[in-house]
C-alpha cells in the first residue's frame, strides 16, 4: 500500500491531507472548550449548530466551487483554500458570541468544501493506474481513521501544558504546512480529452449532480452513503450517551469506544487493496452496507439489554461499524473515476462531496434529538431502518450486470469535439454512450 508515496507528487499531497486533518482534529477540541466558555450549559447547542452549518457549507459550496474550479489552478484552489482556513484559526480564540463562531465555522468549513473535491480529483491524475489509485484511497481512509485517534490525544497532551486557545495555532500550523506542501507539488493537468474548445466552456454547478441521477451505480452510491451517515451519525453522536449514561463508565472510556470505531475502520482499510483485486466494488460495497444492518441489530441488544457484557459488545459493535463504512467508502473514489467522463470527474466527486454531507444533515440531527427525546431504542430503530431500506435500494438500484455502455452527459465541449463523436445535443449539453472495458469500468475514465 505504501508504495505509491514513492511517487513525489503523490507523497507531498498526501502529507498535506494528514498534516491539515491533524490541524482540524485540534480545532474540534479546542471549538468544543470554546464554546463551554462562551454557552456553559448551552454548548451542546452551539456545537449541534455548528455542526449543522458545517453540513450546509458542504452541501452548498462544493457545488459552486466545481463550477468555477475548471477556470483556476487546483494548486491554486488548494493553497488558497489553506491560507483562508489559517486565517480563521487565527481568529477563532478573539471571538466572544456565538454568532461569531457561527460565522467563522462556515468560512472555515466552506474553505474545506472548496479543498476536498480539488484534492480528491488531482489523486487520480497523480497515480492513474487503478492499483496505485486504490492505494491512494486506503491510504486517505487511513489518515482520517488515524486523525479520529491521534489528534485528541495530542490535544489532550498539549492541554496538560497549555490553554485551549493554543491549540488553535497548531490548527493554524497544519493548514499552512498543508499549503507549502501543496505549492512544492508539480501537479499534472487534468485528463481531460484534447481537441478544438476543450475546457472553453463553463462546467454547470450542477452538472455532478445530473451525472449521479444519470447512472444507476452512481444513484446506488447515494443510497450507501445515507447508510454509512446512519452509522456514523449513531457512533459520533450518542458514544458519550452510551459510555456515560446507559454503561457508567468515565470519560476516557469515550476515546475507547471511538478509538474501536477507528480500529476497525483502518484494519479493513489495509485490507481492502488486496481483496478489490478479486472482488468487484459492488460486491465488497454492497455487504459493507449488510454488515452495517446487522451491527444495528446487534447495537438493539446493547440498548436493551443489561449486564457488564454490554462494554465489551458496544467497542465490538463499533469496531464493525468502522470496518463496514470503510467498505464502503474506500472503493467510491474508483466508482466515481469510472462513472464520469475526464473533464466531469471533478463536477463528480464535488456531487459525491456535498450529496453525502447532505445524508449527514439529516442523520446527525435525528441522531441526537431523536434519542434525547424518545430514547435510544427508538433512534437506534430508525437508524438502523434507514440503514436497511438504504441498503436495499442501493441494491436494486445498482445492476448486478451493468451494460456495456453508460448513457452520460457532456457540458462545454466545442461541437467539433473528437470526443463527442456519436453524441446528440440535447439543449446545452451532448448526451452519448461509451463502452466498457469490463464490467464496471469506463474505457473514458482514464483506463
Amino acid at each position: 500500500m505504501f508504495f505509491v508515496l514513492r511517487d513525489r507528487t503523490y507523497r507531498h499531497l498526501f502529507a498535506a491531507q494528514v498534516i491539515a486533518l491533524t490541524g482540524t482534529g485540534l480545532a474540534t477540541v479546542a471549538l468544543g472548550l470554546l464554546a463551554y466558555d462562551i454557552a456553559g450549559a448551552d454548548a451542546g447547542s452551539v456545537l449541534g449548530t455548528a455542526l449543522a452549518i458545517k453540513m450546509v457549507a458542504y452541501v452548498v459550496i462544493a457545488p459552486a466551487v466545481s463550477a468555477v474550479a475548471g477556470r483556476l489552478p487546483r494548486r491554486v484552489l488548494m493553497a488558497g483554500s489553506d491560507l483562508v482556513r489559517a486565517a480563521v484559526a487565527v481568529a477563532l480564540p478573539f471571538v466572544d458570541q456565538v454568532w461569531q463562531v457561527y460565522v467563522l465555522v462556515f468560512l472555515l468549513q466552506a474553505a474545506s468544501a472548496a479543498f476536498t473535491p480539488t484534492f480528491q480529483a488531482v489523486v487520480p491524475d497523480v497515480l492513474p493506474a487503478e492499483r496505485d489509485y486504490t492505494q491512494a484511497l486506503s491510504l486517505s481512509r487511513l489518515a482520517y481513521d488515524l486523525e479520529s485517534l491521534f489528534s485528541p490525544a495530542l490535544a489532550a497532551a498539549l492541554l496538560s501544558v497549555v490553554t485551549y486557545n493554543w491549540l488553535f495555532l497548531g490548527t493554524v500550523a497544519g493548514f499552512l504546512g498543508s499549503a507549502a506542501l501543496v505549492v512544492s507539488a508539480v501537479l499534472p493537468k487534468p485528463r481531460a480529452a484534447d481537441g478544438p474548445g476543450a475546457g472553453s466552456g463553463r462546467p454547470k454547478a450542477t452538472a455532478g449532480a445530473r451525472l449521479f441521477l444519470a447512472t444507476p451505480r452512481l444513484r446506488a452510491l447515494l443510497a450507501l452513503d445515507l447508510a454509512v451517515a446512519a452509522a456514523s451519525a449513531t457512533v459520533t453522536v450518542d458514544s458519550v450517551v452510551y459510555v456515560r449514561h446507559v454503561l457508567g463508565r468515565g470519560p476516557a472510556d469515550v476515546s475507547l469506544a471511538l478509538g474501536a470505531y477507528g480500529g476497525g475502520s483502518m484494519a479493513v482499510a489495509l485490507m481492502l487493496p488486496r481483496v478489490l483485486e478479486k472482488l468487484s466494488d459492488r460486491t465488497v460495497m454492497l455487504r459493507g452496507a449488510l454488515v452495517l444492518t446487522l451491527a444495528f441489530a446487534g447495537l438493539g441488544a446493547v440498548t436493551a439489554g443489561g449486564g457488564a457484557w454490554r462494554w465489551p459488545a458496544l467497542l465490538a459493535v463499533w469496531a464493525v461499524f468502522g470496518g463496514a463504512c470503510s467498505m464502503v467508502l474506500t472503493p467510491t473514489g474508483r466508482l466515481i473515476r469510472r462513472s464520469a467522463p475526464p473533464e466531469g470527474l471533478a463536477a463528480a466527486l464535488a456531487a459525491q462531496f456535498s450529496l453525502s454531507h447532505s445524508c449527514w444533515l439529516l442523520t446527525y440531527p435525528l441522531a441526537g434529538w431523536l434519542g434525547a427525546a424518545a430514547g435510544l431504542e427508538p433512534a437506534v430503530a430508525a437508524l438502523g431502518a434507514i440503514a436497511l431500506a438504504a441498503a436495499l435500494t442501493a441494491a436494486r438500484l445498482w445492476p448486478a450486470r451493468e451494460p456495456a455502455a453508460t448513457e452520460h452527459e457532456h457540458t462545454g465541449l466545442h461541437p467539433g469535439h473528437p470526443h463527442l463523436a456519436g453524441a446528440v445535443r440535447v439543449g446545452d449539453t451532448w448526451r452519448h454512450s461509451h463502452s466498457h472495458s469490463r464490467v464496471g469500468d469506463v474505457l473514458h475514465a482514464g483506463r
